[in-house]
């Protein structure tokens, strides 16, 4: 696992003037939306409830496993289970429609990230090569929601603590659309769960988040704050896409 951020871990995307998020909401096309930040943007005399939020890049270590699981904690060839401290990660993924946003039934989620140890599963020429632990995609149900059991992501250089996720609507080469981006942690719940094993063990400083280029490149609106349950840690995240 290298040290330094990737050449390709550059922020893509940005967010839009009030002025360019109207623009876009009267266009054709697909605009990535979330009513998670309560902005608001007047169209028509009508407000919505749904506001555009910045895609951020897939990073190098995307890999299309077609992995359809809930739970991904685990290498499907070997049954062995990442050890780390469980988190319930569950999407709640929308469409706006005039001016509001309904259930988007039948998107595919995908989420990838690293282990306690900062690394990612089947990177080539690694010794993760082969596997497919912290990996999967969930489509989401009637009300839009797809849920995953995973672990907290560990730390590695030149990033702060993060999960990717990508949402692609349509199906094989006919994709009609595909989000990409990543979600980010309250330092304070990474404090707590880091003073624990596997992630104590690591003895390596975390970057917070502060101090990475990509989170002050909208990671404000893309931040977790996940609570704590019976199990681990739980999150949510409310999204939604103009189709």
């Amino acid at each position: 696992m290298p040290s330094t951020r990737a050449p390709d871990d550059i922020p893509q995307g940005r967010l839009l003037s009030r002025r360019e998020a109207l623009a876009l909401l009267g266009a054709s096309g697909v605009v990535l939306l979330t009513d998670a930040v309560r902005a608001q943007v007047s169209s028509g005399g009508s407000q919505l409830s749904c506001v555009v939020r910045p895609q951020q890049t897939e990073g190098p270590f995307f890999v299309e496993e077609a992995l359809d699981r809930f739970d991904i904690r685990s290498d499907p060839r070997t049954g062995q289970v990442s050890a780390g401290m469980p988190l319930q990660l569950t999407f709640k993924v929308s469409r706006l429609d005039g001016a509001a946003c309904t259930a988007l039934a039948g998107a595919q989620v995908d989420v990838w990230h690293s282990d306690a140890a900062g690394r990612y599963s089947d990177v080539r020429g690694s010794t993760t090569a082969g596997q497919q632990f912290l990996r999967g995609y969930q489509s989401t149900d009637q009300t839009g929601t797809a849920r995953f059991v995973t672990i907290y992501p560990g730390a590695y250089g030149g990033r702060a603590v993060h999960v990717h996720f990508k949402i692609r609507t349509g199906a094989g080469a006919s994709r009609a659309y595909a989000f990409t981006s990543q979600l980010y942690f309250d330092e304070a719940v990474t404090e707590r769960v880091y003073a624990s094993e596997p992630y104590a063990g690591q003895r390596r400083r975390w970057m917070r988040n502060a101090e990475d280029g990509l989170f002050r490149a909208g990671g404000r609106q893309l931040l977790l704050n996940p609570v704590k349950d019976a199990q681990g840690y739980a999150a949510t995240f409310d999204i939604g896409l103009q189709v």
